[in-house]
């Protein structure tokens, strides 16, 4: 069967991927698992042991992989989640921090299971492309004081109010 992408990302869990992807395809319309394969005799785990979890969030997929305690999620690489309302933008950071989450600044946040994302409005993206340079500088100084961005008080920013 051909992939419907040619780039994908994989993301490592030290044992935890079936778990992590049940719950983000949980989170998003057009999610689903698409496939488990299983670690075999003479592998690194014991055999039946979850190796990979295919899934697709919103229709973009991805593979997870229990790895084992070898790598770890860093900020390098994030998950970003453009959302249409502050509703939206609410539901996911609640969420992505049930069990065990930590919030971080600018939008940033760590699930449960230590993989980095950021929560942002889609609008932003066009506020910071903006020509006019004190636009989206007074955009950014806004993002910089929040947790959880609000998307009220970013277009406020925007306008100069």
């Amino acid at each position: 069967m051909p992939y419907k992408q040619k780039v994908s990302t994989c993301l490592w869990f030290n044992k935890e991927a079936e778990d992590a992807a049940k719950f983000y395809v949980s989170l998003f319309d057009n999610s689903r698992i698409t496939a488990v394969s299983r670690y075999g005799r003479d592998m690194p785990m014991p055999e039946g042991t979850v190796l990979t979890v295919l899934f697709e969030l919103a229709g973009t997929e991805f593979m997870a992989l229990n790895g084992g305690p070898h790598f770890t999620f860093s900020e390098a690489s994030s998950m970003v989640v453009q959302c249409d309302t502050q509703a939206e933008i609410d539901r996911l950071w609640d969420a992505l921090l049930a069990g065990g989450g930590r919030e971080q600044q600018c939008g940033w946040l760590k699930d449960r299971y230590g993989l980095p994302w950021q929560i942002v409005p889609a609008r932003l993206r066009d506020m910071m492309q903006d020509k006019d340079r004190a636009r989206t500088d007074r955009v950014m100084a806004a993002v910089m004081t929040m947790v959880k961005l609000d998307i009220a008080k970013l277009e406020a920013a925007y306008k100069g109010a």
